[in-house]
């Protein structure tokens, strides 16, 4: 996964001068819906028990029919968007794109898409074993996390169904096949996230079925001791959007896993939801500021991206962020 991290500097002029006040900003009811993170920890670990779900392999297409299966059995309707998609390299990946829509409609005002990405790095490229770098990476934070997430969440919508709003959930495949850091001869311009730019230009070739009011992209949010900075370009296209995620989680009192700060700009499949589909779209996704292995925590992209590093904790404060996003909509 292709996540570079820009340390921007912005000097905001007018901030010094500014005398309009800002409105009181009215305080949510706290939603009592309850996220279980033990059922996303086992969602994670169901993915995991498939191996490294990497694209064009038996564990993949074995993992991808569960996701459409379990989708199915909380009521949703699972459509399997197959592509064949060019990697960097010139391969061909058996892509498989798995949107669930939820059927249940009737009276709801607007929709809402998560995401995550379910794909598994082809290459531990990052570990500090040189030895690990061209071994597959299980990723059990970096896609089955999110996935794991949204999967609670489709069993919780389908035991309360007293959602203003309807709430799909695209499962984003191709996404970790971005060029490794090793090879050299590669061009890595737009090798990442490549699941979520071909629904992208799918649904922008056919604008009259985007109805969507804006999304949230869920990007390693399992991780031991994770924090979720405000993304840079998240920010930038759909700001109103991370307001209201980062006040959900305030009051669902796990304000100190989203701090307000921003962690720089991240290339992720929000990308093309917002650049090509052109619906905002926002990136909850680590940042670990002083980690010295990588911005994105010391198991990113190699081999110790394992359930022994997935913590309930970090679930649990992500989940219940997003139920209480969700039922105060």
């Amino acid at each position: 996964m292709k996540k570079i991290i820009y340390t921007l500097c912005i000097v905001m002029g007018f901030c010094a001068c500014g005398t309009t006040k800002k409105q009181p900003v009215e305080e949510q009811p706290v939603v009592t819906i309850q996220f279980n993170a033990d059922s996303a920890y086992a969602f994670c670990a169901a993915q995991c028990d498939f191996g490294p779900r990497v694209m064009n392999s038996d564990a993949h297409e074995q993992c991808g029919a569960w996701i459409q299966q379990k989708f199915q059995q909380y009521g949703y309707q699972v459509e399997m968007q197959k592509a064949d998609l060019k990697g960097y390299n010139g391969t061909i990946l058996k892509s498989t794109n798995i949107i669930a829509r939820q059927t249940k409609v009737e009276g709801q005002k607007s929709k809402i898409f998560i995401c995550a990405h379910w794909d598994s790095r082809p290459w531990a490229d990052n570990d500090p074993e040189s030895a690990n770098w061209h071994k597959p990476v299980m990723a059990a934070n970096d896609g089955a996390s999110g996935v794991a997430v949204m999967l609670e969440l489709a069993r919780l919508i389908q035991q309360n169904d007293s959602l203003n709003i309807a709430v799909d959930f695209v499962c984003f495949d191709a996404e970790d096949w971005g060029i490794p850091q090793w090879d050299e001869t590669g061009n890595g311009a737009d090798s990442w996230a490549l699941g979520s730019q071909y629904w992208a230009k799918t649904l922008a070739a056919n604008p009259s079925t985007q109805n969507y009011s804006y999304g949230i992209l869920l990007d390693m949010v399992g991780g031991q001791g994770a924090k979720f900075y405000q993304e840079f370009y998240s920010l930038q296209k759909a700001g109103a959007v991370v307001e209201k995620v980062w006040r959900a989680a305030s009051a669902a009192g796990y304000g100190s896993f989203f701090p307000m700060k921003e962690g720089g700009g991240v290339t992720d499949d929000h990308v093309p939801v917002n650049n090509v589909a052109n619906i905002p779209c926002i990136d909850i996704i680590n940042h670990y500021p002083d980690c010295k292995q990588s911005s994105f925590g010391p198991t990113w992209h190699t081999v110790q991206d394992d359930m022994q590093h997935i913590d309930k904790n970090t679930l649990q404060a992500v989940g219940q962020t997003l139920v209480q996003l969700i039922y105060n909509e």
